[in-house]
């Protein structure tokens, strides 16, 4: 079973997936935490076309050995075709905030 904390990234169109996603995400206890960071604009290219879409920023708080599950459940409730889930590394923090996510998603 693995100790490791990750912060994971997901872009949404708007408010309704974003905390829907949030939301589900937190209550299938696969997120200790989730932040919802509006206003964001990204510029992409998709299918050999420039893009730039408002979006909103989910920060997940989950672990390691959430992971699969987590990034499943993404997929599943996601619009987009290939949504962005990427996941980082926590190496550092306030140890009972890093604790408590590993309990909280146990």
């Amino acid at each position: 079973m693995s100790e490791e904390n990750l912060l994971v990234l997901c872009t949404c169109p708007d408010k309704e997936v974003a905390e829907s996603l949030a939301t589900g995400l937190v209550e299938a206890g696969l997120a200790a935490c989730v932040n919802r960071v509006p206003g964001v604009v990204s510029i992409y290219k998709w299918q050999d076309k420039l893009e730039k879409d408002a979006e909103e920023l989910l920060l997940i708080k989950t672990t390691a050995d959430a992971w699969d599950k987590l990034e499943a459940e993404i997929r599943r409730l996601h619009p987009y075709e290939l949504p962005e889930i990427i996941a980082v590394p926590i190496s550092a923090g306030s140890h009972k905030y890093l604790n408590w996510i590993r309990e909280t998603t146990r």
